[in-house]
């Protein structure tokens, strides 16, 4: 029952979103769908990214830019309506945010530009076949971190850290992805990855006990599936006394995390704007090339309350929150 009241109203969320959407868009303005997969920092941080370059590269919203906007609330079964409901508002293009959302529509969408964003491998996730090329209908912004570089960070903080723990979801190949660079990057430095699977979030809480004496720290990545059981992830570990290191700097912030090294997620959410604009002013999808972050577009912090805690020095060099 609880999962049905979940749905119907998911399901009236998204009508509300389409029917004020209509009653506003009274023009024919150009429109850019924005489906995104749920509410979370580093989607949001994506999103307010990419107006902003929307808005520098000269379209500004509700004057010559409307955007339809929606999401699932993280709920799959509901993303094939959510791109039925979008593409019905005859966007110009559709910003597609995480690796089911972006799957799916390509699985559907054939004749409408396409722009990935929020994707860790859009070659493993078979959005493109090719690094630097745009497949027939899509391209987009990757949010790679440089995990060679975050490794180095995490050791700059626990000089003795050898072991790596991550969580990753089965059904997710952007967290199948993550193992493989992750594991890659940490041999080049002595390191090993203990990587245990989640099929379910609710398994989470009982996988985080595998952890228990096996790693100096655990990090969380950009996982769709995994990212919004950061809470969980961040008690059990402090139950275990094990820092946790997160991708974006908001969790930090919060105290969920002890540090963090990754993407600015707003300059992710740039690139993918950049694209856009290209569509807009008539240049072919087939014709842009796919846009990965820079080695200047990662950051790192450190939470003082959490490092005190944890007995951890905190490095000169490192932003300081908390």
């Amino acid at each position: 029952m609880k999962n049905l009241l979940y749905f119907i109203a998911a399901f009236i969320s998204l009508i509300t979103v389409f029917t004020a959407y209509n009653t506003n868009r009274k023009d024919n303005t150009p429109v850019i769908a924005i489906a995104n997969y749920g509410p979370h920092a580093s989607l949001d941080a994506a999103i307010a990214g990419f107006k902003e370059q929307m808005r520098a590269e000269g379209f500004t919203e509700n004057q010559n830019i409307h955007y339809a906007m929606a999401d699932v609330g993280f709920d799959p079964s509901l993303i094939q309506q959510m791109l039925i409901s979008l593409k019905a508002q005859n966007p110009r293009a559709i910003l597609v945010m995480t690796t089911p959302v972006a799957q799916a529509a390509k699985g559907k969408i054939h004749d409408v530009p396409l722009i990935y964003t929020v994707i860790t491998d859009p070659i493993e996730a078979g959005l493109i076949k090719e690094r630097d090329k745009a497949d027939i209908n899509i391209t987009g912004s990757s949010d790679m971190q440089d995990l060679k570089a975050f490794l180095k960070f995490a050791k700059s903080i626990l000089p003795k850290a050898t072991k790596v723990g991550l969580l990753y979801a089965t059904s997710e190949s952007n967290d199948m992805a993550l193992v493989h660079m992750m594991r890659a990057c940490a041999a080049e430095l002595d390191m090993s990855v203990v990587a245990i699977p989640v099929e379910q979030a609710r398994d989470v809480q009982i996988r985080m006990q595998e952890f228990k004496n096996k790693v100096d720290f655990i990090y969380v990545g950009t996982s769709g599936p995994i990212q919004p059981t950061l809470p969980v992830i961040s008690a059990e570990a402090r139950k275990m006394h094990i820092p946790v290191f997160n991708v974006e700097a908001e969790a930090v912030k919060d105290g969920l995390a002890l540090a963090s090294f990754g993407v600015d997620y707003r300059t992710v959410g740039r690139n993918a704007a950049k694209l856009t604009a290209d569509v807009l002013r008539g240049q072919k999808i087939s014709h842009l090339t796919p846009l990965y972050p820079k080695p200047e577009d990662h950051h790192g912090v450190i939470n003082k309350k959490l490092a005190i805690e944890l007995g951890v020095s905190i490095p000169s060099d490192i932003k300081v929150v908390g």
